[in-house]
Order: structure tokens, then C-alpha cells, then sequence
């Protein structure tokens, strides 16, 4: 019988005054009873609405009637199929925006724990087997062609694990030192163990993918370049340069984009420092410029490296802010200060250049500006100062333009972002694609993934054909 419970299982957590000084995963994961418990309060819809809201198509229904039955492996398996990055997906994706929002049974109570069974699911499997749970690889023998992928982010991994389970030929390149794009360097262990996207990564590499890191594409090698050596191309390099506020005293020193402070963090794993060479000095007093996500981990990993008081300063106000729910619950449960409908206008600095203070203006909500938003609007002589030691702005990042600028005729937007035909992700230069932020500008892993996955099935079509001519 199915559960009728109008809740979701609680999932266990550490305690807010505990996690909040060590960098251990927040979300502890279901026991095997709790994922069934909750397995078991899917009604099982044969119209599946929620299959809808997922960029990668996951059966939905299926993995979780393998976990009702307790078939925990075959439920990895039917997410694998369509899904490459399952653990990842099942702790960062905004699910109740997507698959979530769309269950039935969030129209009397809560949805199903779909994220929460997705992690259960990818987790049980990679504490029993380092095999590739998809069935798409059985019977693959011949390598069709050769596909380069630009970026080991979300999108290019995602890419890349479809090619390579069609049976091409797949190398990605990477820039960094590391393969995991943002889901390395930009979200924080606490949220994302880093062993897991290692995990991740070894089972795409166990189907073939190539991952060759410290390849800067576009001074090592052109796109122009790969093509000579390559039957398709695709782009996912992401949106890694961060914007300022053009604010006076965003040059003082303890001023920091949140790329550069969480990828201090992340990749150079400053929390373990000085066992890691890569020190953040950030003093007593933190402030966090922002409402996104990326504010959100920036503000709570700040407070996990001893600051005392951690502010998030955001222009708009509470239902305005953009970050998950879960982020901003789990912020404030661990002492986050939100200082809403306030805007920072200077950085104040002393005579050694460092920061100081920071200066901020209130706020009122006005007429809703292009986005639909109400215009967030100064009051005027509502200035004040809070003591400060350190900034990191955290609102929004655009693409590098290196590879903008190092490939003939590349197509792109005003704002730095590739063009591409939104129905196959192909851009103008003829077996060149490209996906996710690089496209879009900053979003959700899941949506690069979805893009990843889009472009995969055009450039299988297009391989195809270049090979039967």
C-alpha cells in the first residue's frame, strides 16, 4: 500500500552548531529504511509528470519502484541510463523547481524526495561496485568517430559520457589541473564531497572517456586545431569570470570575487591549509555581496573558516532572493546575518589598503522592472557603515572570452556567450556545439547537463552522417 504520509522523510543532517565549523557533507544521506519509506510514497503516475521536469529524463517512476522493492542497484541502473552524473545531480539539483514541482504529491503536502532517492540510489551504488550501471554499453564494439569535448564542467561531462556510451571516440579537455568544472572549484565540500565528482568522473572514465586536464583550450590548442583531428567539437567551458560592482575600494586588498575565494577553498582546498599551501585570511568580519547560491556557499564556508559574523547583503528582499530554499534554511540555521533590501554603494579601507568597513544604502521595493521583479530603489540618506575585514562579491560571472577570441568566425552574443540553435546546440561553425553557461550564462548544473545531453544527440546525428557520405 502506498505511503500516504503528506511529508517527505527527514533526511538526516549535522547539527547547525556543528557543521558550521568543519566542511563534512551537511545532509547525511537516507538509511535504506528511510529510502523505502519514502520510495514508497510515490503513487506511481502512469502520465509521470515529473519525468517532464527533468533536463536529462530520468525515469523517475522506475528507480523509485526499484527502491520500493529494495532492487537498489537495478534503481542506479535505470538512472544511468539517461543520467551521467547521478550522485552530483541528487545533492545539487533544484529539484523542487523541476522534477518536484511537478509530483503529484506536492498538490496536497510535500513531493516525493525524488533528489533525496537519486542520491540514495547513486550512493548505494558506488558503495558496492565501480561499475557503469547503463545498459547502453552492452553490445558496443566499434568506435564510431572521434568527438573532442572543451570544458570538464557539467555540460562537457555530460556530453561526453552519451558519446562514449554511443560507442565514439571521447576526449575531454580541461583547463584546470582538476576535471569537475564548477562542481569542483565552486561548490563547496560541505555540499558536494569532492570524492564523490571523483567517483563520478572514473566511472565516465571506465567507458572510455579521455580526461586530459591542464589544457587551456585556445592557447594550447585552437578550436580551428582539434577540428583537424576530430569530427565534432563541443563547447562547455562555463561562465568562470566574475563581475563587480564598480564600486570605489573593490581593489582593496581582502576584496574577493567568489570564484576566486571558492575556488581557493575547493580546488586548493584552503579549509585544510597549512596541511594544503594555499592560506584565506579573512578575519573577524565577512561580508558576502549577493542572494544567489554561489552567495550562499561563499557566506557559509567563510563561517567555516572562523569568522564570527557572517553577513549576506542583498539589494531586494526575502521572496526576491534567488538562492534554493534549502541554501537559505541551512544559512540561516548555521548564524548567517541577512541584511536584506540594503546595497553596498564603497569599500572603505585603511591606510594599509586593507578593508575596513563597507558602506551600504536601504532599499525599497518600487514598480517591477524587465525581469518582473520589483525594482529595488535607494532611500535617499539611509547611508550607514558596518565594520568589515572581508568582501567577496558573489553576483554573477560571464564566459571567458578566450575562446571567443581565438576562433574565426564564432558566432556569439553581446555578452560574451556562444550563439547557438537552441533546438540541436549547434553554433555556425559546421561540427562545433556548445551547452550549458557558456550558452546561457550562469544557471543550474542540471540545465548544462540537459544541454550537454541535447548536444550529445546532435552530434551522434551529425557523426553519422559525415561518416555514411
Amino acid at each position: 500500500m502506498t505511503d500516504m504520509s503528506l511529508s517527505k522523510y527527514k533526511i538526516p543532517e549535522q547539527d547547525p552548531n556543528v557543521r558550521n565549523r568543519n566542511f563534512n557533507e551537511v545532509a547525511l544521506g537516507y538509511t535504506e529504511e528511510l529510502a523505502i519509506k519514502e520510495a514508497d510514497r510515490c503513487l506511481n503516475c502512469k502520465h509521470m509528470p515529473c519525468v517532464k521536469g527533468c533536463p536529462v529524463n530520468v525515469d523517475i517512476p522506475g528507480f523509485i519502484q526499484k527502491i520500493k522493492e529494495g532492487d537498489f542497484e537495478e534503481a542506479y541502473r535505470v538512472i544511468a541510463r539517461t543520467n551521467s552524473l547521478p550522485a552530483v545531480c541528487g545533492r545539487v539539483c533544484p529539484q523542487e523547481t523541476q522534477c518536484e514541482e511537478l509530483c503529484v504529491r506536492a498538490i496536497k503536502g510535500e513531493a516525493v524526495g525524488i533528489g533525496r532517492l537519486e542520491r540514495f540510489a547513486a550512493d548505494y551504488h558506488m558503495a558496492h561496485t565501480d561499475e557503469f550501471g547503463s545498459e547502453s554499453m552492452e553490445g558496443q564494439t566499434a568506435l564510431k568517430g572521434k568527438a573532442a569535448i572543451v570544458g570538464a564542467g557539467p555540460a562537457g561531462l555530460t556530453c561526453a559520457g552519451d558519446l562514449a556510451k554511443l560507442g565514439y571516440d571521447v576526449t575531454v579537455y580541461e583547463a584546470f589541473h582538476e576535471p569537475g568544472g564548477v562542481l569542483t572549484y565552486g561548490i563547496p565540500e560541505f555540499r558536494l564531497p569532492k570524492e564523490i565528482v571523483r567517483k563520478e568522473i572514473s566511472l565516465l572514465e571506465k567507458i572510455g572517456v579521455e580526461v586530459r586536464v591542464n589544457m587551456v583550450i585556445g592557447k594550447i590548442l585552437t578550436i580551428d586545431e582539434l577540428l583537424e583531428n576530430h569530427d565534432s567539437i563541443f563547447i562547455g567551458t562555463g561562465a568562470g569570470l566574475p563581475r563587480f560592482m564598480k564600486i570605489p575600494g573593490e581593489n582593496l586588498n581582502g576584496v574577493y570575487s567568489a570564484n576566486e575565494f571558492l575556488t581557493r577553498i575547493n580546488l586548493m582546498k584552503a579549509y585544510k591549509w597549512p596541511e594544503f599551501d594555499t592560506p584565506v585570511q579573512i578575519g573577524k568580519n565577512v561580508a558576502v555581496i549577493g542572494g544567489g547560491n554561489v552567495a550562499m556557499d561563499a557566506a557559509r564556508s567563510a563561517k567555516r573558516l572562523g569568522a564570527e559574523n557572517v553577513f549576506i547583503i542583498y539589494r531586494r528582499g526575502e521572496e526576491e532572493l534567488p538562492a534554493r530554499l534549502e541554501e537559505i534554511h541551512h544559512a540561516r540555521e548555521e548564524g548567517i546575518i541577512f541584511k536584506l533590501l540594503n546595497n553596498p554603494v564603497s569599500i572603505k579601507g585603511n591606510d594599509a589598503g586593507n578593508v575596513k568597513a563597507i558602506e551600504c544604502i536601504r532599499m525599497e521595493l518600487g514598480e517591477p522592472d524587465s525581469s518582473g521583479r520589483r525594482r529595488p530603489v535607494p532611500i535617499a540618506g539611509s547611508e550607514f557603515e558596518i565594520d568589515m575585514d572581508t568582501v567577496i562579491v558573489a553576483i554573477g560571472q560571464t564566459p571567458n572570452p578566450l575562446i571567443k577570441d581565438t576562433t574565426r568566425d564564432l558566432k556569439t552574443e553581446s555578452w560574451g556567450g556562444i550563439t547557438v540553435d537552441e533546438e540541436t546546440m549547434a553554433t555556425n561553425i559546421e561540427g562545433v556545439y556548445a551547452g550549458g553557461d557558456i550558452v546561457t550564462g550562469a544557471a543550474t548544473v542540471i540545465l548544462a547537463m540537459g544541454a550537454g545531453k541535447k548536444a550529445a544527440a546532435s552530434m551522434d546525428e551529425y557523426m553519422k552522417k559525415k561518416h555514411s557520405v
